[in-house]
């Protein structure tokens, strides 16, 4: 039996490069797909997870060895990394025909100490 000794949650927000309007279709779901994939491997969990056309919205549950700055360049380097070597390759080259990229190079992260999860959830949830 595993006794919980912390919680920590916290909201993060990824913007697409440029705020170029990419997360629609099949590119939407594969992004999604790929940063799921990543936590398998993490010791963080992506609880809920949503975006617009160019905002990436998570609520993210980690452990106290593990830093937000650690989470968020697992998550943009692999998910770069991935999104470039799929059928969507092409694509990018037509919005990024000078660099590998795909989010901007800052990000917005917020305790969720304050606010209950459910209602960060349904802020997340409604973004979609």
């Amino acid at each position: 039996m595993v006794i919980l000794k912390h919680y920590l949650k916290c909201h993060l927000i990824f913007v697409c490069k440029y705020r170029k309007k990419l997360l629609v279709g099949q590119l939407k779901d594969d992004m999604r797909s790929f940063l799921l994939n990543i936590t398998s491997n993490s010791d963080f969990e992506i609880e809920v997870f949503e975006s617009d056309l160019e905002h990436i919205h998570f609520l993210i549950r980690y452990i106290p060895r593990v830093s937000i700055t650690s989470i968020v360049r697992k998550l943009k380097q692999e998910s770069t990394y991935y999104i470039w070597r799929s059928p969507h390759r092409s694509f990018l080259f037509k919005h990024f025909w000078k660099e590998h990229t795909f989010c901007s190079d800052g990000y917005f992260v917020c305790s969720i100490g304050e606010a209950s999860p459910d209602t960060i959830r349904e802020y997340i949830l409604n973004q979609g």
